[in-house]
């Protein structure tokens, strides 16, 4: 009787053990799964080191992709270093004016005064020679002017390059 007892005991918290041992075993399997970071996700304005890794018609900013026939075939001839207008200089520079490049890749939205809720008047595009007129007081918007037009506003600074020609 007394062994029958010991037998039904040892079972019992055998039964527990394997129990709380399987129950642990799956409580970390989960918490590794969850602590693995996902993949980095790639957007089309991420530098040229990332954009390595996207396939070649994601990034072809000049090319059309024919669905039927999935063949890349440019749309112009056009150069990007190279915009037109910017060959010749039209006027001499303002005192403490400088030249610079548009370094952002998808252009800068022009405004009407130094803040992001200004009123959008214009753009210039990537790599186009704009003329920097003055910095705001905060130094996070420059006045630009676009070299070869008289079009003049205010842009988010970081995103001109200063040229020596």
């Amino acid at each position: 009787m007394f062994s029958n007892i010991l037998k039904y005991i040892l079972g019992f918290l055998l039964a527990i053990a394997i129990l709380v041992g399987s129950g642990f075993a799956a409580a970390l399997y989960l918490m590794n799964r969850t602590s693995i970071l996902p993949t980095k996700p790639i957007f089309s304005n991420d530098k040229s080191s990332v954009k390595a890794k996207l396939p070649k018609q994601k990034i072809n900013q000049g090319t059309s992709t024919n669905v039927a026939s999935k063949k890349v075939t440019p749309k112009t001839k056009t150069s990007p270093t190279k915009p037109p207008g910017d060959d010749e200089l039209t006027e001499n520079l303002p005192p403490g004016a400088y030249q610079a490049r548009v370094t952002w890749p998808q252009g800068l939205s022009i405004r009407e005064s130094a803040s992001k809720d200004a009123q959008r008047i214009g753009g210039v595009a990537f790599n186009r020679k704009v003329i920097v007129l003055e910095q705001s007081s905060d130094k996070a918007w420059q006045k630009i002017r676009i070299d070869g037009s008289q079009q003049e506003g205010w842009v988010k600074a970081g995103n001109t390059k200063a040229i020596n020609d």
